[in-house]
């Protein structure tokens, strides 16, 4: 297999990459969750490898969760305890052992998005 999973984090509220926000990729199976990675955002808002390399790629079920809470602390856009975003999960299929998936998140303290980017 050839696929891989990449991601980044924009911070839509400052118009900047999120730098420094720690996420989490598990794996979703009848069995439950198991958390297989773990990294921290970089200057441009991603991550300096794949989250999910090649050699590691399954075709399954994931979750990527987003610790948007202490990022939005970190750079004073938290509002009042409790934030209204604290962690962000995203659960995703990935169907091609051959495709690079792509998943952003596009993050303020009030709402975000994401996609299937390239």
């Amino acid at each position: 297999m050839s696929g891989y999973l990449t991601t980044h984090v924009l911070d839509t509220a400052k118009g900047c990459p999120a730098a420094g926000l720690r996420i989490t990729l598990s794996r979703v199976t009848q069995a439950g969750t198991a958390q297989i990675a773990e990294t921290v955002t970089n200057a441009d808002g991603r991550t300096d490898s794949p989250i999910l390399p090649a050699d590691a790629f399954q075709i399954g079920t994931y979750e990527l969760v987003f610790f948007a809470g202490d990022y939005l602390r970190a750079m004073g856009q938290a509002a009042d305890e409790p934030l209204f975003l604290d962690e962000v999960p995203i659960r995703f299929g990935m169907s091609d052992a051959e495709a690079h998936y792509h998943v952003p998140l596009l993050l303020s303290p009030f709402g975000y998005s994401t996609y299937r980017g390239s």
